[in-house]
C-alpha cells in the first residue's frame, strides 16, 4: 500500500453524524443477539405447542447457533463479493423474513429449518455492524464506538430470558419472533438511506477473479457445525460415552484443523487467519473467547440456581439479572470515555478483578440468600464486565489495517460466540458432576450412627405424625424429606464450586494483558491504524 492510499483511507469520513450510523447498525444487531437467548425460557411452551419433547425442542436453539457460527467468520468474504452494505441489508432482510415465518411454524421440523435460515441471516449482522462502527468514528472516539457495540452484544443476551419469559407468559411464544419484524423493517429503511461503503472497500465479484473456496467453506461448516452440536448435546448424552458425541468431536477436530491448514495456504482465504499473527489481535481474540465463557456461563447458571433451588419463576429469575444488565449498559459509555485517559489494559485488569470479586461472592451464597443480595452481587459482577468488552475490542483493532476490519470482526465475534457455547456446556456439566460428588460425600453421613441425623429424623417423624400420618408412613416421609434436603445442599455446593472456578478463570486472564503492545493514550486519542 502506498502512502497516498493509506492517507486516503485514514482520512475517509462518513457523510453523516457517526452516532446516527451507530443507532442504525445497532438496531438489527441488538435484535439478532437478543434472539440467541430469548427463546431459552420458551422451550417448554414451544414443545407443548408443537407436540414435541423438551429435549427435541432444544434443536430450536442449536440450529440457530450452528448456522450463526458458520456465517460469522465468512462476513469479510461475503462483503467483498456483494459489497458490505448490500450484504448487511440482505442479512437484515433474511433475518426479518425468517423471524416472521418462525412465528408461523406449524411443526417443530419447520421451525428448526427456519431457525437455520434465521441464524444464517443473523450471523453477518454482528461483525459487519462492528466494522461499520470502527470505521465511522474518529480515532479518539473508538472507545465510545465499541461501547455502543458492547451495549448491544453484552446486554441483549442478559435481558433476553427476562423478555422471553414475560412475552411467553403473557402472550405466546410466537411473539418472541414476531417482535423482530418492525425492528427489521426500520433497520432496512435506515440502512438503505444512511449507510455507505467507504471507497477503499473494493467490491470484487466472481467475474473479477474472486474464487469460491469450496474446500475452506466445507471444512469450516463441518468444524463449527459439529463443534456446536457436540457442545449443545454433550451433557445430555453423557459426553464421550456417547458414540454420537465422539463422532461429532472427531469431525469438529478434522474440520477446524483442516480449515486452519488450508486457509493459511490460500492467497485469498475465505477466513484471513493471518490476522492472528498480530499479538494484540490474537491475545484479544483469546480473551474474548474466555469472556464469552464467563458471560454466557454465568447468565445460564444463576437462573437455573434460583429456579430449581429457590422456587423463583422464570420472570423473577430474569429480574435478578436485569439490574446488572442496566448497570453494564451505563458503565460502557463511561469506559469509552476512560479509554482516552487510561491505557486499555489497565481498564481490563480492573474489570477482571471486579468480575472475579462478584464471582467469589456468588461462591459464598446459600439457600437462604435474599433476592436483593443476589441482585447486588450480580450487579458487582456486571459492573466489572462493563470494563472488559470495550477495551478488549479497542486493543484488538488497534493495529489491524482498516481494509481488514471485516475479516477481523468476523474472527473475534465467532471467538466470543464459541466461548459462550463452551461456557454453557462447561458450567452445566460441572454443576451436574459436582452435585453427584457432593451428594456422595453427604450421603455417607446419613447413618443410624450419626446422632445429628438421627435426631433430625426423629424430629421430622414426630412432626409428620402430628400432621396425621401413622408411625410407619411418618418415618418413610421423614427419610424422603431429609434426603431431598441433602440433594438441595449438594446442588447448591455444586453451584458454589462452578462460581469459584469462573472467578479463578477471571483472575487467570489478567497476566494476558501484559502480553499486549503498549497503547498509551495521548490527548484522548486511541491509536487505531
Amino acid at each position: 500500500m502506498n502512502g497516498q492510499t493509506a492517507t486516503a483511507r485514514a482520512a475517509w469520513k462518513p457523510d453523516i453524524n457517526p452516532w446516527i450510523i451507530a443507532c442504525t447498525v445497532m438496531l438489527a444487531t441488538f435484535m439478532e443477539v437478543l434472539d440467541t437467548s430469548i427463546a431459552n425460557v420458551a422451550l417448554p411452551h414451544i414443545a407443548g405447542s408443537l407436540s414435541a419433547s423438551v429435549d427435541e425442542s432444544t434443536w430450536v436453539l442449536t440450529s440457530y447457533l450452528v448456522s450463526n457460527a458458520i456465517v460469522l467468520p465468512l462476513t469479510g468474504w461475503f462483503s467483498t463479493l456483494f459489497g458490505r452494505k448490500r450484504f448487511y441489508m440482505a442479512c437484515v432482510a433474511i433475518f426479518t423474513v425468517s423471524s416472521f415465518l418462525c412465528g408461523l411454524a406449524p411443526n417443530l421440523g419447520a421451525l428448526v429449518i427456519l431457525r437455520v435460515i434465521q441464524g444464517a441471516g443473523g450471523g453477518g449482522l454482528q461483525p459487519v455492524s462492528q466494522a461499520i462502527l470502527v470505521e465511522s468514528f474518529e480515532q479518539e472516539q473508538q472507545g465510545m464506538a465499541m461501547a455502543v457495540y458492547g451495549m448491544g452484544v453484552v446486554v441483549a443476551p442478559i435481558i433476553g430470558p427476562t423478555l422471553g419469559g414475560w412475552i411467553t407468559d403473557n402472550y405466546s411464544w410466537r411473539w418472541i419472533f414476531f417482535i423482530n419484524i418492525p425492528v427489521g423493517i426500520l433497520a432496512l429503511l435506515m440502512t438503505s438511506t444512511l449507510i455507505k461503503d467507504p471507497p477503499y472497500l473494493v467490491r470484487k465479484g466472481l467475474k473479477d477473479g474472486l474464487k469460491i473456496d469450496f474446500v475452506g467453506l466445507g471444512l469450516l461448516s463441518v468444524g463449527l457445525g459439529f463443534l456446536q452440536v457436540m457442545l449443545d448435546k454433550g451433557q445430555r448424552d453423557d459426553w464421550f460415552s456417547s458414540h454420537f458425541i465422539v463422532a461429532c468431536a472427531i469431525l469438529a477436530i478434522i474440520g477446524l484443523v483442516g480449515v486452519g491448514i488450508w486457509e493459511l495456504r490460500q492467497k485469498e482465504p475465505i477466513i484471513d487467519l493471518r490476522l492472528l499473527k498480530d499479538k494484540n489481535f490474537s491475545v484479544s481474540t483469546f480473551t474474548m473467547f474466555a469472556l464469552g465463557v464467563v458471560l454466557y456461563g454465568t447468565t445460564v447458571l444463576l437462573p437455573i440456581l434460583v429456579q430449581t433451588l429457590m422456587g423463583y419463576t422464570a420472570e423473577w429469575s430474569g429480574l435478578v439479572l436485569s439490574p446488572g444488565a442496566v448497570l453494564t449498559m451505563f458503565t460502557m459509555p463511561l469506559v469509552g470515555w476512560l479509554l482516552g485517559r487510561f491505557e486499555a489494559r489497565w481498564l481490563v485488569v480492573w474489570g477482571l478483578i471486579v468480575l472475579s470479586v462478584g464471582m467469589f461472592e456468588l461462591a459464598h451464597i446459600n439457600l437462604t440468600v435474599s433476592f436483593w443480595t443476589l441482585v447486588l452481587i450480580w450487579c458487582i459482577s456486571r459492573f466489572g464486565l462493563g470494563f472488559l468488552f470495550v477495551p478488549i475490542n479497542v486493543m484488538a483493532f488497534a493495529f489491524v489495517p482498516r481494509e481488514k476490519t471485516n475479516n477481523a470482526t468476523g474472527i473475534i465475534n465467532v471467538a466470543r460466540n464459541i466461548g459462550g457455547s463452551v461456557g454453557i456446556s462447561l458450567v452445566t456439566t460441572l454443576q451436574a458432576r459436582r452435585a453427584q460428588v457432593h451428594q456422595n460425600i453427604l450421603v455417607a453421613h446419613l447413618t443410624p450412627y450419626n446422632h445429628t441425623y438421627q435426631s433430625m429424623l426423629d424430629g421430622a417423624a414426630r412432626m409428620l405424625e402430628s400432621a396425621g400420618s401413622n408411625a410407619t408412613q411418618a418415618l418413610e416421609q421423614a427419610h424422603a424429606l431429609l434426603y431431598s434436603q441433602l440433594v438441595r445442599q449438594a446442588s447448591i455446593l455444586s453451584f458454589v464450586d462452578v462460581f469459584w472456578l469462573l472467578a479463578m478463570t477471571c483472575l487467570g486472564m489478567i497476566p494476558l494483558m501484559f502480553l499486549m503492545k503498549k497503547m498509551r493514550p495521548q490527548k484522548g486519542r486511541v491509536p487505531v491504524h
